[in-house]
């Protein structure tokens, strides 16, 4: 399955909160696992949010900086993981930096991090989520949403949010091309109209519900019915949609990879 990269905007809900929302409810195959790579270079939040600092500080990014010098990030990379699903063990996350001043010494490892998590979904049959945060996508760590297979920001459906978006995604175009946007809320803009405001599609929507989001966010206690509430049946049904978005962008761009690499061997 494709490489799926989720970037925020200023004023836009929380990107690791819908990466959260769709990893712990994204359908898998048999056999199957999904990885959640917290990239965002102004510093992760899942170890104190969602995992209330239970595992300090032991995992997470900045251990594959020095693991990228000494040239052993793929194993580091697996070590680092933390099993969200402790019954099935098919949801994992790489937890992102714990300070943003740990960013630098990670720009020899995002290239490497990028091809690696390409090679996680061709070789480990993997689905891959990768959260930029809201300046992971520019910069250093842009590589990771070049070789990603679909781009998503992530965006609210109110006048603020959609102008915010606007201006992100019109510096992301010139770079990247073909984009998605994630829309959170049921309001006071419809689908077409943002997707008018904005000239991209709306791939998928999550509700706007910040009680609920609490427990992705902050690790606030779940309510028995939070596994069938609707921003979590939303998080379900947008897998479809960003998958085929994905694949759709993978075939177009393949064609092209192909007369180039043919155009280097003759």
């Amino acid at each position: 399955m494709p490489v799926i990269a989720l970037a925020g905007c200023s004023g836009s809900p929380g990107v690791t909160t819908s990466s959260l929302a769709l990893l712990l409810s994204w359908p898998l195959m048999q056999g199957r696992r999904m990885v959640l790579a917290e990239c965002d270079p102004d510093g992760g939040s899942v170890l104190y949010g969602m995992l209330q600092g239970s595992l300090g500080d032991e995992y997470g990014m900045r251990h594959l900086s020095v693991a990228a010098r000494r040239g052993d990030i793929e194993d580091t990379f697996w070590r680092q993981l933390i099993v969200m699903d402790e019954v099935s063990q098919d949801r994992l996350i790489l937890p992102g930096l714990t300070d943003p001043a740990q960013a630098a010494a990670m720009a020899p490892a995002w290239a490497r991090l990028a091809a690696l998590f390409g090679r996680i979904e061709q070789e480990a049959q993997h689905d891959v989520l990768v959260d930029l945060g809201r300046r992971g996508a520019f910069g250093p760590s842009g590589v990771l949403a070049q070789q990603a297979d679909l781009l998503v920001v992530v965006a609210r459906s109110t006048l603020r949010g959609v102008q915010a978006a606007r201006s992100r995604l019109e510096a992301l175009r010139e770079q990247f091309g073909e984009l998605g946007v994630l829309l959170v809320g049921s309001g006071p803009y419809g689908t077409r109209e943002v997707e008018r405001a904005l000239r991209t599609p709306v791939v998928a929507r999550l509700p706007y519900q910040p009680e609920l989001a609490r427990v992705l966010s902050d690790g606030a206690p779940a309510p028995r019915t939070f596994a069938r509430s609707a921003l979590m049946r939303a998080a379900n049904g947008a897998s479809t949609p960003l998958l085929q978005r994905a694949m759709l962008r993978r075939s177009r761009l393949a064609p092209a990879a192909v007369r180039e690499g043919e155009g280097r061997a003759g």
